[in-house]
């Protein structure tokens, strides 16, 4: 028999429909059923089509009553793990002080990644378990954690060890990504090359640790040029992890174009991306992660550009970017409305950011991001007429119940 049987639903599949076939929007599929067993999505369909009785074909039978079910959300950027906040400065900076003078009295990045080093393991866990808890109560079951608050080894490897943790104590899969090329640490001060160098060094005992999935950097005039950022990823492909960039959030380094070049499963911000870059990612099948929550905080106005994407066929993703500096956000709900509103993606579009496209994004896209047979049982029902009112409502959560891995995490 199977483990779980959901009937009366209506399934937003979010499958990629073939355009001649008239695809209904969502993947949607009205009157259906779906069956989980052994962590697996074994059977979904019109229910009119379910080989049997329900009471006869599974252990237990939950009637939806019409609610929808879409995949488990996927948040593919977080910074989740940090110590202290920066909430002063954002008060600082609405009284007028610039980012210059906050940075030139120990704010900025390398306040938080004083913050981090001084922190143990415990504190960071901790610290970050209200973010987890936030994203969870909405429905996200994957969810990706970076490092990049250390910038030395020994604090690198303790935050990674810290988000493996709290995927090992909590119903979510974590995927974690070293983010070394993140800053340039205060020891490193007038020293780009030595830091990159540094980097370089730590990356056969990241590897080898097991703790990181990918490896990340920032390729930005702030932070670290096209070619210092080849010379991470050179590192990264000899020590066998995948690649994803943050690329021209501030301006056009061609970072899009670089993380083409290397095969990268993303690139991640992109508001100055030129044609050209999004040219190389179509080439290279990378997918556009596109952060709003961050483009808000700043208060940016140059917009992604989302008709190119559109245009060449790029995926599109959705994350939350949370981190302490430029995006406090622990909600990937609200990125689904701020993407429309902000950038003017669809609803529909929205949702694959955050199922089908994030699930791509971090190399899952065989097993995560779609209800289809043979997937991870990651599911969330919800309380809603239309999968539209998930991206129209702010500060709306008709998260009903989650199943992630094949087990009901919340509600009955």
């Amino acid at each position: 028999m199977w483990d779980h049987l959901w009937t009366g639903a209506r399934l937003a599949t979010m499958t990629l429909g073939d355009a001649a076939n008239d695809s209904p929007p969502y993947g949607a599929i009205e009157g259906a059923a779906l069956a989980v067993a052994g962590g697996e999505i074994v059977w979904l369909g019109p229910e009119a089509e379910l080989p049997g009785a329900a009471e006869d074909l599974a252990k237990a039978v939950h009637p939806c009553d019409g609610r929808w079910i879409t995949p488990g959300l996927i948040d593919c950027h977080t910074h989740m793990v940090y110590g202290g906040d920066r909430a002063r400065e954002f008060e600082l900076r609405l009284e007028g002080a610039s980012y210059e003078e906050i940075a030139r009295a120990g704010g900025g990045i390398r306040s938080t990644v004083a913050q981090t080093r001084n922190a143990d393991e415990d504190d960071l866990y901790a610290a970050a378990l209200p973010r987890l808890r936030a994203f969870l109560a909405e429905g996200v079951t994957t969810i990706e954690i970076k490092s990049g608050y250390g910038l030395a080894l020994e604090h690198e490897l303790k935050m990674l060890r810290v988000a493996r943790r709290l995927g090992g104590n909590h119903p979510v899969t974590v995927k974690t990504t070293f983010l070394g090329a993140h800053a340039l640490p205060p020891e490193f001060d007038n020293r780009p090359e030595d830091y990159i160098d540094a980097v370089i060094a730590m990356m056969p005992e990241v590897a080898a640790s097991g703790l990181a999935d990918a490896v990340d950097a920032f390729c930005e005039r702030i932070a670290f040029y096209p070619e210092q950022v080849a010379r991470v990823f050179e590192a990264a492909r000899a020590a066998g992890l995948p690649v994803k960039l943050h690329a021209d959030q501030l301006s056009d380094l061609h970072g899009a174009a670089l993380a083409a070049r290397f095969g990268a499963l993303s690139a991640d911000h992109l508001e100055y991306t030129s044609v050209e870059g999004v040219r190389a990612m179509a080439a290279s099948g990378a997918v556009a992660v596109l952060l709003p929550g961050a483009f808000y905080f700043l208060r940016e106005t140059q917009l992604p550009p989302l008709a190119a994407f559109r245009e060449a066929g790029v995926p599109i993703a959705l994350a939350s970017d949370c981190n302490p500096g430029s995006s406090p956000v622990t909600s990937l709900l609200l990125m689904l409305n701020m993407a429309c509103t902000l950038f003017r993606m669809t609803p529909e579009e929205a949702l694959a950011g955050i199922t089908r496209n994030s699930a791509r994004a971090l190399g899952m896209a065989a097993s995560h991001g779609t209800l289809e047979v043979g997937k991870a049982a990651d599911l969330v029902l919800w309380d809603i007429d239309h999968p539209a009112q998930l991206a129209y409502a702010v500060g709306f959560n008709p998260c009903h119940q989650v199943m992630q891995d094949g087990k009901i995490v919340k509600g009955g």
